[in-house]
């Protein structure tokens, strides 16, 4: 056990202290290509000096140590080379949500402040005008590659308590909040998952690492996991060139050969439902490990007969951005035996299980060292004095150790492994001339687990199709409601004077039933 401010955490005595310093493995799989989309390929030399050119050009612009820089972009050979120029700078990457609408990145960029916003076209275009943006390009041209690499961040007084990364996540508030995860956090939180798949840097061979396929956004908490685990252990990602499209998916798994992808549950329901799944070759296919929204015993079974080759090696786990990404972990033998686990905790972990007065399941507690230090700009938090983050989730633990989600105290929306905080939608409808009340919750979907069901009250003549349009500008796209219902009668409230929201909530959902059940029949 180590104490830091005053909290004990469990951690590895010997442990990097740096997340720059992963770029030194690099070296070890030299011409090896790293990062793969489309018919573009960078070797992990081409990325060691890709970054390093790019960190000379931000200090060229004025950009120093410990100053924020956004990153503001979707998944690219880019991407990846910004986000490591800033740590070689000690510079503080802040991974902007490609998703945002221009209102929500503009809150962002209020309150962080960075000194200069590096953003792909299509980030660039919602950008306003009044912020200051550096270049998105990055030299990946290995016909020029440099002699000399850049110099990196003043070793004086650099600690691995610094900050590392600023990532947003969505809170019951509404509005993202900015989630500061230090050195010392991320590499905990890669440690961890290393040690675990015994892939240890002194574990492996020079024929270690995999082909793996990145569909998830790299501004996750769970895409940079992934980018430390891959330059650690020589891993070559491939990454389709748009959204998640099932059809891609299938012919990059056959084309690459991928033995691994790390996806949300939606995005692998998706490509078993495609109908070239049973026409392509998959059977390099070796591991799915699925997080970032529930995780049901159907969709297993369904994964077992449509992928064999995955067949016993389906990995999941728990876990939330302030915790690091995952905490648990379940193995394929887990899922197999007690579909619906969650696992146990990785090795510095630590679960209890607060009671909740009228629940069966109490609130999930985690502490780690790879647990955020807290969210910028406010001195609000869910970590308590003892470093317990009270995560707002149900569940209990088995006689065995084992952890069980059972619900979420928290009024959240997770859609296709996006949490949407309904406040925000609720604000930005009320912001609606004609709306005078609007609840926000999730509804059961069988393919992206929850859809966002509004209930408006409306004056005048409105139509869902016209609040959509209206909402566009102010949530983000996969925070649009795909439900509706209007109506002039007010909303119920309880005895506090309280919308009722889990009536309606309750009403909403047996609707929904009924109609599931009339459509079976």
């Amino acid at each position: 056990m180590e104490t830091v401010g005053g909290v004990p955490f469990r951690m590895y005595s010997e442990r990097p202290r740096r997340v720059e310093d992963l770029l030194a493995f690099a070296d070890r799989w030299g011409a090896r290509p790293h990062i793969v989309q489309g018919e573009r390929v960078v070797s992990f030399d081409r990325l060691r000096h890709a970054s390093a050119a790019k960190a000379r050009a931000l200090v060229d612009r004025g950009v120093r140590r410990r100053e924020r820089v956004f990153i503001l972009g979707w998944n690219s050979p880019e991407w990846i080379v910004n986000f490591w120029a800033c740590l070689r700078i000690g510079a503080i990457p802040v991974l902007a949500n490609g998703w945002w609408s221009e209102g929500e990145l503009a809150d962002a960029l209020t309150v962080l402040r960075p000194a200069i916003t590096l953003a792909d076209a299509y980030g660039a275009a919602k950008m306003p005008p009044t912020w200051r943006c550096g270049p998105w390009e990055a030299d990946l041209d290995p016909a020029r590659m440099p002699t000399a690499e850049a110099h990196g961040a003043d070793e004086t007084s650099l600690d691995e308590e610094d900050p590392a990364v600023i990532i947003f996540t969505s809170g019951t508030g509404g509005r993202p909040k900015a989630v500061v995860h230090s050195h010392r956090a991320l590499l905990a939180g890669a440690q961890m998952l290393l040690h675990v798949t015994r892939r240890l840097p002194h574990q492996l061979d020079e024929t270690a690492g995999e082909v793996a396929l990145q569909t998830g956004p790299l501004f996750h908490i769970g895409g940079v996991g992934m980018l430390l685990r891959a330059v650690t252990i020589g891993n070559t990602l491939v990454m389709p060139r748009g959204k998640f499209d099932p059809a891609e998916a299938l012919a990059l798994i056959e084309r690459h050969k991928i033995s691994r992808w790390a996806a949300v549950p939606t995005m692998v329901s998706r490509l078993l439902d495609h109908p070239d799944v049973h026409r392509r070759e998959l059977r390099s296919l070796r591991a799915v490990t699925l997080g970032g929204a529930p995780v049901h015993a159907d969709l297993l079974q369904r994964i077992r007969i449509g992928l064999p080759s995955v067949e016993a090696r389906i990995p999941t786990g728990y876990g939330l951005t302030e915790s690091g990404g995952q905490a648990t972990a379940a193995s394929g033998k887990d899922t197999a035996e007690r579909p619906g686990s969650s696992g146990h905790p990785l090795p510095c972990v630590e679960l209890k299980i607060l009671p909740r007065p009228g629940l069966p399941d109490g609130e999930i507690l985690v502490r780690s060292p790879a647990q955020m230090s807290g969210y910028y700009g406010t001195e609000q938090s869910p970590i308590d004095q003892d470093g317990w983050i009270h995560t707002g989730d149900l569940g209990h633990l088995d006689d065995s150790g084992h952890l069980w989600i059972t619900g979420r105290c928290k009024d959240l929306i997770i859609r296709g492994g996006e949490n949407i905080a309904p406040a925000a939608v609720e604000r930005a409808l009320m912001a609606i001339p004609g709306v005078t009340e609007a609840a926000v919750f999730g509804v059961p979907h069988p393919d992206l687990g929850e859809e966002v069901m509004a209930i408006v009250v409306v004056e005048g003549e409105h139509t869902p199709e016209q609040l959509q349009e209206q909402l566009r500008a102010s949530v983000a796209s996969f925070a649009l409601p795909s439900r509706w219902r209007l109506q002039r009668d007010p909303l119920p409230i309880n005895n506090t004077g309280k919308v009722d929201k889990p009536a309606l909530i309750a009403q909403a959902r047996a609707e929904l039933a009924a109609e599931n059940a009339k459509a079976r029949t």
